[in-house]
C-alpha cells in the first residue's frame, strides 16, 4: 500500500539520530523494548527510518564521501530545494547538485545528493514536477484516492480517450 520504513545500519546510532532529526526533520519515536540490539526509530513525512547499530564495519559504505547519483540511494520530495541547499551549506555537508530537464514536456527536476554520516546516499528532489506515464501497465498501478505525487498520466496517448485509464485502481489507507 505504501512504503512503511527504510532500515539503515549505523556506525554510531546517536550521531545518525542527530543528523536525521536536525538536517532532515525526522522525529525520534519510541522503539519497542523487545529489541535487544542498539538502534532508534524515526518518523516524519509519512515514512519511518529504522537505525540499527552495525556490528560489522564491512557492511557499511567504504567511502562515506563518495557521491554518485547512479549508486544506491533513497530519495525524498522536498518543498523548498533552496532551503535544503542552504542547510547543507550551513552545516558544511558535501553535496552534489543536479537537474534533469525534459524540454519536450517543459519540466525540470532539481536534485541534491548527499550522504548521511554512515555514507549512505540521500537525494532530495522536487520530483512532483515530473508526470509519471505508465509504460504498458496502466491498469496495475495502485494510487491513493486522495492524492498522488508525482502526478500520473492516466492515458498513454494524451487525448483522454484511452480505455485503459478506466482500469486504474485506487486504494485508501
Amino acid at each position: 500500500m505504501a512504503l512503511n520504513h527504510v532500515s539503515r545500519l549505523c556506525r554510531n546510532v546517536e550521531e545518525s539520530v542527530d543528523f536525521y532529526t536536525k538536517v532532515l526533520g525526522f522525529v525520534k519515536i519510541e522503539r519497542p523494548p523487545a529489541f535487544d540490539f542498539d538502534g532508534a526509530w524515526l518518523f516524519n513525512y509519512g515514512v519511518g527510518i529504522h537505525l540499527v547499530q552495525s556490528e560489522d564495519e564491512e557492511r557499511l559504505p567504504h567511502n562515506p564521501d563518495h557521491l554518485d547519483p547512479m549508486d544506491n540511494h533513497i530519495s525524498s520530495q522536498c518543498e523548498d530545494m533552496e532551503a535544503v541547499e542552504r542547510k547543507l551549506k550551513e552545516l558544511d555537508i558535501k553535496y552534489m547538485k543536479k537537474a534533469v530537464e525534459d524540454d519536450e514536456n517543459g519540466t525540470k527536476i532539481d536534485q541534491l545528493f548527499f550522504n548521511v554520516p554512515d555514507g549512505f546516499m540521500v537525494e532530495m528532489c522536487n520530483c512532483e514536477n515530473l508526470k509519471l506515464v505508465p509504460a504498458g501497465s496502466l491498469g496495475k498501478i495502485k494510487l491513493p484516492v486522495d492524492r498522488h505525487t508525482p502526478p500520473v498520466e492516466l492515458n498513454q496517448n494524451g487525448n483522454g480517450n484511452d480505455d485503459d485509464a478506466k482500469d486504474l485502481t485506487s486504494y485508501a489507507c
